[in-house]
């Protein structure tokens, strides 16, 4: 099985957790169902063009968290996540996400006001580029 994870090299964030960050968000986000086996890890480590113990790190931090389950002989597959579980997940992966924003625009010495100007025009281009509709404040969480 092929699995889309987009690795960029020259970023400071590790590769494990480049490919963890984007194998949780599949699974979450239901792109990969309850039950998907995955590829091995020396098929993954190949098609990641990574070593054979970043992607057992990758499964096993995934493991812990129990979004994976391993069956020695069978491989390793999506653990069936609960709605509340799922959402938890979510709502994490997108806070961890605004937090290297924020970080990065504090870093430039942004305003509040910049930084959420930012946030709305990169929403709306998001939204444009996708078809959907703006979701009124208070609405969506």
């Amino acid at each position: 099985m092929w699995i889309p994870i987009q690795l960029n090299e020259h970023s400071a964030e590790p590769l494990y957790h480049q490919i963890e960050v984007q194998l949780r968000a599949l699974i979450v986000s239901g792109q990969m169902p309850e039950g998907t086996l995955l590829p091995s890890i020396r098929e993954l480590a190949q098609q990641t063009k990574c070593s054979v113990i970043t992607i057992r790190r990758v499964y096993q931090d995934l493991e812990n968290e129990g979004l994976l389950r391993t069956r020695q002989g069978t491989g390793t597959f999506v653990a069936s996540v609960d709605d509340e579980a799922r959402d938890r997940q979510r709502r994490s992966a997108v806070l961890e996400a605004m937090e290297s924003a924020a970080d990065a625009g504090l870093r430039g010495h942004f305003s509040d006001e910049e930084l959420l100007a930012m946030l709305r025009e990169v929403l709306r281009r998001k939204r444009e580029l996708t078809g959907e509709a703006q979701i009124p404040s208070g609405e969506g969480s």
